[in-house]
């Protein structure tokens, strides 16, 4: 039965969304960076070539049953857990189909020669059966939970498969891609435990990826300065006047939209002394401050590192979670 709620994600992400400027030069989807060491095993290299450390950003799976309140139900939450799974092995799986196919092209980098498929221990036909292997199990999963999620699994992996060929060479459509990648994940989520989700949800995550990407270009374009054309094409019509609009206008547009949202949510509750939701308000403010404060000073090009890295905006966004989660589960 449908679970009528409002919903946001927690402050968050081929395939498409971020990692650092290495990953710049990797082109493919998500912007997964390249390995420098030699794989010395193909069980090794296999494992390196589904970009674990990229898996991080499928807990947006998580941001809609979160919301809802719905993850203290086993049944539920299996269903979100299955949710994470799938988008790990269709993101493990795309990982294995493009490098594959720009395996010619790595080989002649000084860098992403070593990687898996370049360096010869990956096979070609073994990295595209794999990666389709992986792909189907993703989507098969996906439909024993949900029909909807296997449709949304199967969106994303056009999406990634689109981006990689044609849509990261187009400015700002490459943005709005990646941006779809993690608005993607989180309508997955919602599919998956039947969750409804409201228009606040769609502006908050759409908003707050985009903020995330603007900057994540911006400090790319930084780091590669002069030659940022020459690692990916876009760059290039990327300045850093443009970069700073995006960031201006998409962040504002996640404090509004979260805010109206808190206050809605808020309404909805009855019987509560303490604002909960009000009160999530200053938290999420403070992180979405501080994680421009860091993109201001050029540490954008991969947004994983900051998560995992930044105590400051570490704190905050534990903060964010309590007041929210008592929010969600004390009402």
């Amino acid at each position: 039965m449908l679970r009528s709620v409002s919903t946001v994600p927690a402050s968050s992400s081929s395939p498409p969304e971020l990692a650092g400027a290495r990953g710049a030069r990797r082109g493919g989807p998500d912007g997964a960076g390249p390995d420098d060491r030699r794989p010395a095993s193909l069980v090794v290299g296999l494992v390196r070539l589904a970009r674990p450390k990229q898996w991080a950003k499928n807990v947006l799976v998580f941001a809609a049953p979160a919301a809802a309140g719905v993850l203290d139900n086993r049944e539920w939450a299996l269903d979100a857990l299955a949710a994470f799974v799938c988008f790990c092995l269709a993101a493990a799986g795309t990982y294995y189909v493009n490098d594959a196919r720009d395996v010619e092209a790595d080989r002649r980098h000084p860098t992403k020669r070593h990687r898996p498929v370049a360096s010869g221990v990956v096979p070609v036909p073994v990295a595209y059966a794999g990666g389709a292997l992986l792909l189907a199990a993703a989507v098969g999963l996906g439909w024993l939970v949900n029909p909807d999620l296997a449709l949304t699994l199967g969106g994303y992996i056009v999406l990634t498969t689109a981006y990689s060929s044609w849509l990261k060479h187009v400015a700002v459509v490459d943005l709005v891609a990646v941006a779809a990648g993690f608005v993607l994940r989180a309508i997955a989520g919602a599919a998956a435990t039947q969750v409804p989700i409201s228009d606040w949800f769609f502006i908050v995550t759409s908003f707050g990826a985009l903020f995330m990407i603007s900057g994540k270009r911006a400090a790319e374009a930084k780091e590669m300065g002069d030659d940022a054309g020459e690692f990916r094409s876009v760059l290039a019509h990327y300045g850093p006047s443009y970069t700073a609009y995006l960031r201006a206008v998409t962040s504002g547009a996640v404090l509004v939209a979260y805010c109206l949202w808190a206050f809605e949510k808020a309404e909805t509750v009855a019987g509560s002394t303490v604002p909960w939701y009000q009160l999530s308000i200053l938290p999420f403010v403070m992180g979405v401050l501080r994680y421009a404060l860091v993109l201001d000073q050029g540490r954008g090009s991969a947004p994983e590192d900051i998560v995992l890295h930044d105590r400051p905006l570490q704190l905050i966004g534990l903060a964010w979670a309590v007041v929210f989660a008592i929010g969600v589960y004390t009402a």
